[in-house]
């Protein structure tokens, strides 16, 4: 048998720890390693190259089930037709803008907030000059005062 990596050495050279890498493996996402004769686990470099691939995607914001989709997909390249990363990468793109998007509006809401010295929700959503959009919510219940 040739020699491997042992856990230690691979989650520290892919930058995890040995829970993750054990994680991995239970999930499917990692190959189960070759056993030395005293039956520790030894892996290959490849191993080491998966788990950077595998936590560079969940930076990007895939899941582990997307991650294993994409494994797979990338492994049947040749088989049925299957998402591949450009679909997936774009469909991912497209959720990325939109949390961009909503978390423009709150921000923008936020300020606006902070700019009409916002300080009490119950006071600011039954005024008629609040930038919290509850307002609307609150409409009959508005009373005359100052905003805020």
């Amino acid at each position: 048998m040739s020699a491997g990596l042992r856990s230690g050495q691979v989650a520290e050279a892919a930058g995890v720890n040995i829970q993750t890498l054990r994680y991995y493996e239970r999930r499917g996402l990692l190959a189960e390693p070759q056993r030395s004769s005293g039956g520790h686990r030894l892996y290959g470099e490849d191993a080491v190259t998966a788990l950077r691939v595998i936590k560079a995607a969940q930076r990007l914001g895939f899941t582990l089930e997307e991650v294993a989709e994409l494994l797979e997909a990338g492994g049947h390249r040749h088989g049925r037709p299957v998402a591949g990363l450009q679909e997936r990468a774009a469909a991912k793109l497209a959720e990325v803008d939109a949390k961009i998007a909503d978390l423009t509006t709150i921000r923008t809401t936020l300020v606006t907030a902070v700019d009409a010295g916002c300080d009490d929700l119950t006071v600011c959503a039954s005024s008629s000059c609040c930038p919290i959009p509850f307002t609307d919510l609150a409409e009959e219940n508005r009373h005359a005062g100052a905003c805020c």
